[in-house]
């Protein structure tokens, strides 16, 4: 999966790729082989091939964004794919009308968070998708009202899927 991760004003060309219990990632160029290991939600281990080990916490803030915690220090992460998928149709400043939150990568859904005509607040959690081993929270990028949830837990989704809608 090729992907850009836009760190403030930088951006990087990111390819991930899943094999067995190992993922291999290359940055710029540079090739990298983790093991991860998840032992709670939004918690993540990450072993490097030569040993080196770092612990992060991940969520999603409103827009999208992915927000890293390693050390005490926080990094936004934008995830880009080349192909205009985004983790939400809105941009979190639109009010009016529907927002379908769809999933940036193929994962798994793991839980319903919010259930069909419940009322959310822009950054409530709605549901949980697991994607390269690792589980995200995807919260609401706007204040209303769940509409429809067009998957189910235990569900497979590709990129791009309309996982549920909100207006």
């Amino acid at each position: 999966m090729k992907l850009q991760a836009k760190i403030g004003e930088e951006t990087s060309a990111v390819t991930v790729r899943e094999q067995s219990d190992r993922l291999f990632a290359e940055i710029d160029g540079r090739e990298y082989e983790l093991e991860i290991v998840q032992p709670e939600i939004g918690q993540i281990s990450l072993r490097f091939e030569n040993g080196r080990k770092v612990e992060a916490r991940v969520s999603l803030d409103a827009e999208g964004r992915s927000v890293v915690w390693i050390n005490g220090r926080s990094i936004e992460i934008e995830l880009i794919d080349p192909k205009k998928l985004r983790g939400s149709s809105t941009s979190g400043a639109e009010t009016a009308g529907v927002a379908d939150i769809k999933t940036a990568m193929p994962g798994k859904v793991v839980r319903l968070i919010a259930a069909v005509g419940d009322t959310v607040e822009k950054g409530d959690g709605v549901i949980v998708v697991e994607a390269m081993k690792m589980q995200n929270e995807i919260k609401a990028p706007k204040n209303g009202t769940i509409t429809s949830i067009r998957v189910s837990e235990g569900d497979t989704v590709n990129a791009g899927q309309i996982l549920l809608s909100i207006e």
